[in-house]
Formats: C-alpha cells, structure tokens, sequence
C-alpha cells in the first residue's frame, strides 16, 4: 500500500509549477545582466518540466499512486540530469575553449534552481510504501 503525504505532495506540486518561471540563469549581455528562466534557458527542457509536472498532477488528483510514486522519481531525475545538462552546455557551448571560458563566467545559476530541487524533494518524499504487515 502507498500512502501519500498530501502536504508535502501540494507544496511540491506547486513548486514545480512556479519553478519553472522563476530566473534560473543569469546571463551577461552587453554590460547589463539578464535572468532567464526556464523557457528562454531551453523551451524543450520547459515543455518537458511541465508534461512530468502536468501527468504527476493528473495521477495525484485521479489516485494512480503507484503511477504518481514512479513520476516523483523520474522528476527527482529529471531536475538533476537538467541542472548538470544546462551546466555543461554553459561549459561547453561553442566547443573553443577561450570562447567558452568567456562565456562560463558570463553565466551563473540563480535561485530557481533552488525551487525545482526543492520541489523534486518534496515530491519524492511525500510517497511511502508500507507493506501488508503494517496496515
């Protein structure tokens, strides 16, 4: 039997949903610094966010639990392999190391980060399996 912590489940629900406007970058344009967040960083990457956050959503609000607890973890996933994918595109966008080098100090990671890993948290703790014993 799973049993969901509805707290925790809202509240990273919702994170997501914010998370993904909030600036994850902040970029050096000509003098002046930028933030972007998900949707100028990559609009694929934000699609994707929003499909998991949506179906996550759908299976919370339907009672798939088991379908819910597989899509907590695939986004706990996802967040980490998109924040290591976005920093090494930073690292590495042109392929010349001086132009890379330039551009690497140019950008750096903002708050929103924060909020999508906290949300992947929150939702990958709020699933707990008890065993048959238990209930």
């Amino acid at each position: 039997m799973i049993v969901v912590k509805k707290t925790n489940a809202y509240l990273g629900i919702f994170l997501a949903f914010i998370g993904g406007f909030c600036p994850l970058l902040q970029v050096k344009i000509l003098f002046e610094w930028v933030s972007w967040g998900m949707y100028k960083t990559d609009v694929r990457l934000f699609l994707i966010t929003y499909a998991l956050t949506g179906l996550l959503t759908l299976c919370f609000m339907v009672r798939q639990l088991k379908a819910y607890r597989l899509l907590t973890r695939v986004m706990f996933f996802w967040v980490i392999l998109m924040a290591v994918a976005v920093y090494f595109k930073s690292q590495n966008y042109f392929g010349v190391k001086i132009a890379d080098n330039l551009l690497g100090k140019a950008i750096h990671f903002q708050w929103g980060w924060i909020v999508l890993f906290l949300s992947a948290i929150l939702l990958l703790l709020s699933t707990k399996k008890l065993s048959a014993e238990n209930s």
